[in-house]
């Protein structure tokens, strides 16, 4: 029998400190977030930054949590009841970090006499930090728990015509009768090095202006081209005039290069240099979050507003959208019955 397991990033469990803590700990101590030996990433992690980013993200998270719980985690259990509605294939929910775990969603599956699971990692693009590291830790997983289970991994979708039409549609659906100026298509951040680790070709990624444009099998896991790729195709899609839009990335800690322009920097510029009408997307995402709710709906909104800006219009991320929904079931059931 087949099934499907789809994968998100996770949240604590709580906004406790404590709980906040756990979370914290298992994300940065994940060897594909935080690249570095283990005895250099145990220093950093466990003797400097959970000394006092736990408390900071447990104030975050205090912003925008729901009375349901975790926003990403009520989002995804809301997508996964939708989607379960449309498909006859067995679904289950995981989280890379956090609960519910990526073993508790493979043995739903397995007790359900499951034999052959299509992984679905809800990050459109692929990254070492993302996609990568769900990958790694269920085949692990199926290795030490499940052997007889066989697994087939649904590809990055940033440019699958079915991704870029439904988040094109969202975003002109949510932008409709809104007065804007600019669109920034905001991505989440990563180290600069974690694009050249995924280069398979260990010498096209220069991250400079031209080698995403360059047509190149580094392309397959490369980051970066997801993401400028994905706004390329959806500016496309909309018809968007040139200069009325434009790519960034969001989050990052300090000490090392990450992909750049900064979406914080990049939105203080408009703010300053005129630009009194902006809406933002973040496409890295599929399911709103911390990062989105927070960092981006009220950090970035609030600094806009604040260097001389006037409206600031966030997309929501895809979540349970309705088009959103029946593209997942229609993936979930063509691998199902064509495979």
């Amino acid at each position: 029998m087949r099934g499907a397991l789809l994968v998100n990033l996770g949240s604590p469990d709580s906004t406790e400190t404590k709980d906040v803590k756990k979370y914290l700990k298992e994300f940065l101590m994940d060897e594909r977030v935080i690249d570095e030996p283990l005895w250099l990433r145990t220093i950093l992690v466990k003797g400097i930054i959970l000394n006092f980013r736990p408390k900071k993200s447990a104030k975050a998270y205090k912003k925008i949590w729901w009375d349901e719980g975790s926003p990403l985690i009520v989002l995804s259990y809301r997508l996964l009841e939708k989607v379960k509605k449309m498909t006859s294939v067995p679904i289950s929910l995981a989280m890379r970090y956090g609960n519910p775990s990526i073993h508790s969603g493979i043995k739903e599956l397995v007790d359900k006499g499951v034999t052959e699971i299509l992984l679905i990692p809800l990050y459109p693009q692929h990254a070492m930090a993302s996609t990568e590291t769900i990958l790694v830790l269920a085949e692990k997983i199926k290795n030490e728990f499940f052997p007889q289970v066989e697994f087939t991994n649904l590809p990055a979708f940033y440019n699958h015509k079915d991704y870029v039409r439904v988040l094109s549609n969202s975003i002109q659906s949510y932008l409709k009768n809104k007065e804007w100026d600019h669109l920034l298509f905001s991505y989440h951040g990563i180290p600069e090095r974690h694009i050249r680790k995924t280069d398979i070709t260990k010498s096209h990624c220069k991250i400079d202006g031209s080698c995403c444009q360059t047509k190149s099998p580094a392309h397959q896991f490369c980051y970066r081209h997801h993401c400028y790729e994905t706004t390329k195709q959806v500016a496309d899609y909309l018809e968007l005039k040139e200069g009325t839009y434009s790519s960034s990335f969001q989050s990052r800690l300090a000490g090392q290069p990450w992909l750049k322009p900064y979406t914080d920097k990049v939105v203080e510029n408009f703010a300053q240099t005129g630009t009194k009408k902006m809406a933002i997307v973040t496409p890295a995402f599929v399911s709103d979050c911390l990062e989105t709710l927070e960092e981006i709906g009220m950090e970035a909104k609030e600094d806009f507003i604040e260097k001389g800006g006037e409206k600031f219009h966030v997309v929501p991320c895809l979540n349970d959208d309705k088009e959103w929904v029946k593209t997942l079931s229609r993936w979930i059931d063509e691998w199902a019955n064509i495979k």
